[in-house]
């Protein structure tokens, strides 16, 4: 097992807090195995269940293991997520599901690589261990959106999905989290290669659900919600590219209208048809009017962006856990 540094602070020895932060709805049938997974793998860590609704007993039972049990009522994993980041106070935060199915014997590499290079998120990027653990479809949607996202914003990760990850302190309390369902694993990516975070990934074994434990995401309608995210967060963090797009689209398709009216007028002085010049007119205006909203937007984006990093900024670095904010 990788041992933590401790270092001289100020009241003596100082070692990090660590949280363990298990998102749970209904998983009766592994939330004791992950809790006793993790508290092997991490024992001086604090593990919190934050539990969503669950019908089937898993808040109990994952009390009667040994976890510091929270409730979230607002359905879906944004919202869990946001509790979690907002409630638990630590140096490390290492977050994963309540299924069971990721490697918990992991966690103590990933944190361990985070205090060596003072990273702010270590990703466990998965390989699954069986084909039912990771579904033919979730394994194409995982590898088509983790594409998407790297063409539209320059670089990512090779598992933006994966649930598994630890964070620093000043990651987990200078995010905004504004998902609310499973998308939530691509607002973090975002966000962090948005803020041009230091951060890395390790492989993990990904596990098949025990017995009884029935997987919550579906293929079609989660992967729909997290493509919609990605079009979203460009279109929030990419105005210039995103209105530009269209800006050009609309222009072209003004200026293919226009060249048949152009050529008649040089012919013969005349402009025949003033239903198209009318929207040859309208399209040029659209297309002056998105390019401009792209730049004026663009502005908007980097002073919260600014204002992103400066909040960042306002807490200690992962290595520097001896001291308290």
């Amino acid at each position: 097992m990788k041992e933590f540094p401790a270092v001289e602070g100020a009241e003596g020895i100082a070692t990090p807090r660590i949280a363990v932060i298990l998102p749970c709805y209904n998983e009766a049938g592994a939330i004791v195995q992950t809790v006793e997974d993790f508290r092997r793998a991490l024992p001086a860590a604090d593990i919190y269940v934050f539990d969503n609704n669950s019908s089937d007993g898993s808040r109990e039972l994952a009390a009667g293991a040994g976890a510091i049990v929270r409730r979230v009522s607002q359905q879906g994993k944004g919202h869990v997520v946001r509790r979690m980041f907002a409630d638990v106070d630590a140096d490390i935060y290492v977050m994963a599901d309540g299924d069971a199915t990721y490697e918990a014997a992991a966690a103590p590499r990933m944190v361990a690589a985070m205090l060596q290079d003072n990273l702010d998120m270590v990703v466990g990027a998965r390989i699954s261990e069986a084909e039912e653990a990771y579904r033919r479809g979730h394994r194409f949607g995982n590898w088509a959106l983790t594409s998407l996202l790297k063409q539209l914003f320059g670089r990512s990760f090779t598992d933006i999905l994966s649930g598994y990850r630890v964070f620093s302190r000043r990651f987990v309390k200078s995010f905004p989290v504004l998902s609310a369902g499973f998308e939530i694993e691509t607002e973090i990516s975002v966000h962090a290669l948005e803020l041009a975070m230091p951060v890395s990934e390790v492989l993990t074994a990904y596990g098949a659900r025990p017995e009884g434990s029935v997987s919550k995401l579906s293929t079609y309608r989660d992967g729909w919600r997290i493509l919609r995210m990605i079009i979203t967060l460009y279109r929030i963090e990419r105005p210039v590219l995103f209105f530009g797009f269209f800006a050009v689209l609309l222009a072209a398709t003004g200026l293919i209208l226009a060249a048949p009216l152009i050529f008649t007028y040089m012919e013969t002085g005349l402009v025949p048809r003033f239903p198209t010049a009318i929207l040859v007119t309208g399209l040029m205006i659209l297309a002056t009017l998105s390019g401009t909203c792209g730049l004026i937007l663009d502005t908007v984006v980097r002073g919260r962006r600014e204002v992103r990093r400066l909040a960042y900024l306002g807490f200690r670095a992962p290595s520097d856990f001896a001291r308290r904010d």
